[in-house]
């Protein structure tokens, strides 16, 4: 029997100082049985950096021809294609061409190795990778539970995060724009 995947209710109030963009997000989010909290937690951040309508989860692990987050029009062109992770520069070529815009949030303790080899080949494409530090995203895995109320406050490249367990702030630095 497949494992099925662990169900978050979290209640966001986002304020986003960068684009003047304030909302309260409710949000439903499947964990995948083989994601950690980390990487789930980079999805949430990708997901506030970039609100907006029409903005959702994809199916990201369970379907390779998904992102992990997109933006669809109401004809459904692709606006935003967000990937978590250090994905295959085959899979950036080709989510650059089928989207308007790509973003990829890099974070794991590998993303410096990641970036080192494929570089070269990601620099000619359309697409903007951000990476988040690796012991910032841990401490703020700390912070999860299966229903959370979480204040999120971005301000230049950084975001402070605020639940009931604590605080963090979690800062980037965009390796291309």
């Amino acid at each position: 029997m497949a494992i099925k995947p662990t169900i978050f209710k979290l209640k966001i109030s986002l304020s986003d100082l960068n684009r003047n963009y304030y909302d309260t997000l409710n949000i439903t989010l499947a964990q995948h049985p083989s994601e950690t909290a980390e990487r789930m937690m980079v999805r949430v951040l990708a997901y506030c950096i970039n609100a907006q309508e029409y903005l959702v989860f994809a199916k990201g692990m369970n379907d390779i021809d998904e992102p992990d987050i997109w933006a669809r029009t109401l004809d459904n062109q692709i606006t935003l294609w967000i990937d978590v992770g250090e994905p295959a520069v085959e899979r950036i070529k080709k989510a650059s061409r089928v989207a308007q815009a790509l973003k990829i949030y890099c974070f794991n303790s590998k993303s410096d190795v990641w970036w080192d080899q494929a570089k070269g080949k990601i620099s000619q494409l359309k697409t903007s990778i951000l990476r988040f530090q690796w012991a910032e995203i841990q401490a703020l895995a700390m912070l999860v539970q299966r229903t959370m109320e979480i204040s999120v406050t971005i301000t230049g490249d950084s975001a402070y995060v605020a639940t009931k367990l604590g605080e963090c702030e979690i800062n980037w630095e965009i390796l291309q724009a």
